[in-house]
């Protein structure tokens, strides 16, 4: 498995492909400054590269990246670490990344090249869009739907039934307790639209 992007969150996806003995093929950047990468040596093409999982924290980037190296064939894993509690009901797609302490339960669904880090607690009948990124220590209750490109910042608290839109962004620390609309940047305790993005 190939990891696109050589920063902290792919030293932390090293680590879960690690932990599941998946095994590390190699690093893709375009940051030409760097030799080597967590003892291997790091590639500045993507020629041989059949299998990857996008580790940049970047939303659109991560979307923007997805799109192209589908384009060129690319297939996309998953990266899921063994201390998640997931149920057996709930789904993953592919490209996406589950942190160290997760917990994902029934009936949950998670989209593409989504990260759900360290931590975070998705309840029951979760919807996550493609490109959702869920921060540590983040709690989901259940039937929460985020959309595609979405960002919920650490340890936001998502009460039930709440639908939160598209590419919007989520402040550290809110509680959110009603619906959030499309592109939009909102944060506190109840958390609140602040502007749009």
């Amino acid at each position: 498995m190939y990891l696109i992007g050589a920063g902290g969150h792919a030293k932390v996806v090293r680590d879960i492909l690690d932990a599941c003995s998946i095994p590390f093929s190699g690093v893709v950047t375009d940051n030409l400054k760097e030799v080597t990468f967590m003892e291997k040596k790091i590639l500045h093409s993507m020629d041989g590269v059949d299998e990857a999982i996008i580790c940049v924290g970047n939303n659109r980037t991560r979307k923007k990246l997805a799109e192209e190296l589908s384009g060129q064939g690319v297939t996309f894993g998953t990266g899921i670490h063994p201390s998640v509690i997931m149920s057996k009901y709930a789904s993953v797609d592919e490209g996406t990344v589950i942190m160290q302490g997760v917990v994902i339960q029934s009936c949950a669904k998670i989209g593409k090249h989504c990260i759900v880090n360290t931590s975070a607690s998705i309840d029951h009948d979760n919807v996550l869009g493609d490109f959702v990124h869920i921060s540590p220590h983040a709690t989901l209750c259940g039937e929460v739907e985020v959309g595609e490109g979405t960002w919920i910042g650490a340890g936001t608290v998502v009460r039930q039934c709440v639908k939160i839109g598209k590419w919007s962004v989520i402040g550290a620390g809110s509680v959110v307790v009603n619906d959030i609309p499309d592109g939009v940047l909102a944060y506190g305790n109840p958390c609140k639209v602040i502007r749009k993005l």
